[in-house]
């Protein structure tokens, strides 16, 4: 979907999270690696490349493999793999993630995520508290029938909520 979003030229405003920029064992993570976009290879911190067969795996990842011999002669194997030879995966569509991640650093990226916690608290709240967890009515205008119950049911706890507050207390000294 992201890179459906991008080729069209609109800024996806969803949150996209590198789990690859966390090395818990303290190896090289994807990021100390060069990516060459016009050989399709990385380049590893000793110089190495890591290339790919183009399959893509699992619908949507490419693995990359850098050769044994290079792995088994490099001084930085340690502080790179422990297996035979290093690899990465990265998605098919890696430059619209790296392009929603550097989005996500901005200030209306920020301010579209504020409003957006609004609007999923809303559904949050209709699928826990209002057991709003599938429709039971059937068809388009059955849903939209339940929606708007769901709404009205809200706001009027919105409304009771309100009314129902005592007026403030003036303090005179």
């Amino acid at each position: 979907m992201l890179g459906w979003l991008v080729e069209r030229k609109i800024d996806p405003h969803v949150p996209v999270w590198d789990r690859t920029q966390m090395a818990a064992d303290g190896k090289y993570v994807r990021a100390d690696f060069d990516y060459d976009k016009e050989r399709d290879l990385y380049v590893c911190p000793g110089g190495k490349e890591l290339k790919t067969s183009g399959t893509v795996h699992d619908g949507t990842t490419l693995k990359y493999i850098a050769k044994r011999s290079d792995c088994g002669e490099c001084p930085l194997k340690p502080e790179c793999t422990t297996g035979r030879e290093r690899r990465l995966s990265r998605d098919v569509n890696q430059e619209a993630r790296d392009y929603t991640q550097a989005l996500m650093e901005t200030e209306a990226y920020a301010q579209s995520a504020g409003e957006r916690k609004k609007i999923e608290r809303l559904f949050g709240e209709a699928k826990l508290i209002l057991s709003m967890t599938r429709l039971r009515l059937r068809g388009l205008s059955g849903a939209k029938d339940e929606f708007m119950l769901t709404a009205i049911v809200q706001n009027l706890k919105r409304l009771a909520n309100h009314m129902t507050r005592p007026p403030p207390f003036n303090v005179t000294a």
